[in-house]
Formats: C-alpha cells, structure tokens, sequence
C-alpha cells in the first residue's frame, strides 16, 4: 500500500523492438501517458525517440538479438517486457528457452518473462498458427478449416477436399507480407512455393545492413525453408481486437471493424469502432486457456450476411490500434498498468466519440487526399511534435515534392483532433 504523502513509484516497462515500426512509438507514449517508466531495447534512429516518452535507450545488436535483449534486461531490471513486433517476440521466447536451462541461473529472467507475456507453455503455441487454430478449435471459437503443410502435395489435397479461395500464409510473417489469397489451384502452388522459398541472400543482407532486420539472414544462410498453413477464405470484413490481460484474464480490450487497408493482405488504416460479443468471449476464452499476460491482438472476419466472427490469427504482441483510449475498460496501457501495480485502474476519458478511427501516419501514407482525415477522428499526435516531424521527413525520402505538399495540406486541415 502506498503511503500518504510518498512519491508515486512507477513500474518500468522496457519495449523489446526489432525495427523501426511508428506503431511502437505511440505504444510507448501510452504506456508513459498510463504512468510506466519506459524503457527501450531498439535499433538506432527508432521513432521511440522522437517521442518525450522513453527516458532511456539500450542498444540492439541485429546480430546478436537475444543478447541483445538480456542485457537490456540485466540493464534496466523492469517490471515487465512488452514486445512491440512479432521478431521480438520470438527472441524473448528463444531468451526464455536458453535461461531455462541454465541450471537454474537464468530462473529470474524465465519469471519476468513469464509475468510479461504468460505462461512458457503457451509460447510455442501462439508462434504457430496451425496449434494455435487447434486450440481455439478446442475452446469452442469458432475459425475457418487451417491446416499446416509440409509440401505441395499436401497443399493439393487440401485444396481437393476444402475447395478455394484460401489464405496461404507463412509462419514467421507479419504486417500481410506472408500471406496470400487465392482462387485457383495454380495459384495456390504458386504461392506457397514462392512464399515456402528460403530469401535471396542479397535480399536478406540489404534487411539486415539497411533496415537493421536480421529475421532473412539464418533462413537465407541455412536455406530453411518458411513453415506454411493454408485456411479457408471466408468472405467478409476483417476485425481486430486489441487486448489486455494478466494472468490468464482479460482486462481491457476494443475491438474495430477494418474499414481501409494499405492492400489486400496489408494493415489496416482506417478502423471503425463495433461491440462484439463473440470477439469478447474468444478473447476471454483464449487468454484463460493459454494463461496469458501482457498485451495481444486478435483478428477475425466478420463473415458477410450473418457477421459471425471467425477467428483467423493471433498476434502475440500489442498491435498498432493497442495505444488508442477509449474509455472505462478500452485503455489498455492504463488497464495494464493497474494490473502490474495492483491497483485499480484509474478511468479515463476516450480520446474521441466517433467511432471511425483513421489511423496516423497509415491513412495519410495510403493516401493523403483521403475523405477520413476530415470526417473521422484523425489519430494525430499532436502532443508529439517531434514524431510528426519525423513521418513527415520520411515520407518526403518516398515521395515526390508535390505529392508531399498535397499531404502536408490534407493533414493541416483534417486540423487537431476532435471528440
């Protein structure tokens, strides 16, 4: 219990990154905002530090990620690791995997990791996206026919009995890079060989030199192929839930209908705001069963004609809707937060009422001239100057002049956000 009079000890929160993605620079303004002291783990130039959010960085080495990631944790002792992208989750799981067996020594760091982001054996099982289907399959969600493959010959007999369109998808993949819709056989083989081919290795080197991303190097190296799975296509709208939990509970969570996406397979730039039920109770479901902490994402599609939602994918790690408040039981950094500390999670005021959320910079990137930076809630910044400057100058390195006059002048006047 606190004591009357006594300065506030906030936890600290270290932000576990593996490239420079905006997203994880407004979670860790959120996460600063809900009263975590933050901390970052990150490659150089990150956009974190255009923000007054993190009070200090510790180094990435792309070569070395895990070690990376528990000398920042030996650094800074936090009271929790957030993994802000799906590479990152993955080294702290491969983090845990190697302390658990070092007789012991490494009890410590296997007990913070496990408070962050639950319990181990739930570790291989959201890296997965076939075990993790099973699961849900298991708890009475309900989700498209997924099926793991090994080769194209399975690939063909699933198409045989399943019929098309399907989704194929690669484990190890985010942000839609490894996933494909299609609609015929031949395009099904297609894409699986292409998206099963270990990465050219001058690609691979340019992500690892470039963009500070070594996720290609071993695959290209070793030649390892990507583990596929193919699911059934469901036709509908795609929604996402953007959870909260501890200790196998959900404590806050807002789920959106996608309204626009960067492509078909890409993030979403506009989001609209929907109650859902069936979203609730299989986030409920899911985290119970796999006795998850931290922060998580789960998508769906809303099938056309009934709106039944089916489950499609896990992301363990806070997705770039995570940072929005909105309201009693829709803040998730401040639910989280209570969690941590103990303590009741103090209310606080949605940063709008319109339920159409055009996300920033995603919408202006997917088109600056877009009608929803003026009739929704433009989800600008505007408390973080130095993090607008910085899309700003990188988006000029992408565009044209006079493309980039046309999005500074669709921005100023979408104008501050509104409730």
């Amino acid at each position: 219990m606190r004591l009357e009079g006594a300065a506030e000890v906030k936890p600290t929160a270290l932000v576990a990154t593996t490239y420079k993605w905006y997203p994880t620079a407004r979670l860790a303004v959120a996460l600063a905002k809900a009263g975590f002291q933050v901390e970052a783990v990150c490659p150089s130039g990150h956009p974190m530090f255009k923000t007054s959010a993190v009070r200090e960085r510790h180094s990435y080495s792309v070569l070395s990620p895990v070690r990376s990631f528990a000398a920042a944790i030996l650094a800074t002792k936090p009271d929790l690791v957030i993994p802000g992208d799906d590479i990152a989750v993955q080294h702290l799981h491969r983090l845990h995997e190697v302390k658990r067996s070092d007789d012991g020594a490494g009890s410590s760091f296997c007990a913070l990791l496990e408070r962050s982001m639950g319990s181990a054996e739930s570790f291989p099982i959201v890296y997965s996206r076939t075990a993790f289907m099973e699961v849900a399959r298991e708890e009475g969600v309900r989700v498209p026919d997924t099926a793991g493959l090994s080769g194209v010959n399975e690939l063909r007999e699933w198409v045989r009995q399943a019929s098309l369109p399907a989704v194929i998808k690669a484990n190890g993949t985010s942000g839609g890079i490894g996933v494909r819709i299609v609609q015929t056989r031949e395009d099904a083989e297609r894409e699986f060989l292409r998206l099963q081919a270990p990465p050219a290795l001058l690609r691979a080197l340019k992500r690892t030199l470039v963009d500070q991303d070594a996720k290609l190097l071993g695959p290209s190296i070793w030649r390892t192929p990507f583990r596929m799975s193919v699911q059934k296509f469901v036709r509908g709208c795609e929604a996402t839930s953007a959870v909260a939990c501890w200790k196998g509970k959900v404590v806050a969570s807002s789920h959106f209908e996608v309204v626009k996406k960067l492509d078909e397979t890409g993030h979403a730039t506009v989001v609209r705001r929907i109650e859902n039920p069936e979203m609730t109770e299989a986030a409920e479901k899911l985290v119970r069963r796999l006795n998850l902490s931290g922060l998580c994402g789960l998508d769906f599609m809303l099938e056309a004609g009934t709106r039944n939602a089916y489950l499609i994918e896990i992301n363990p790690r806070c997705t770039q809707v995570g940072h929005l408040a909105l309201g009693p039981g829709r803040d998730i950094a401040a639910a989280l937060r209570a969690a941590v500390s103990e303590e009741k999670v103090e209310e606080t005021l949605s940063v709008t009422e319109k339920d159409t959320i055009a996300l920033f910079p995603q919408e202006w990137l997917r088109d600056s001239a877009s009608p929803y930076l003026r009739t929704a809630y433009h989800d600008v910044p505007w408390d973080e100057p130095e993090l607008i400057r910085a899309c700003i100058r990188a988006r000029k390195k992408r565009a044209p002049w006079r493309v980039q006059r046309s999005g500074l002048r669709s921005m100023s006047a979408a104008g501050a956000p509104r409730a």
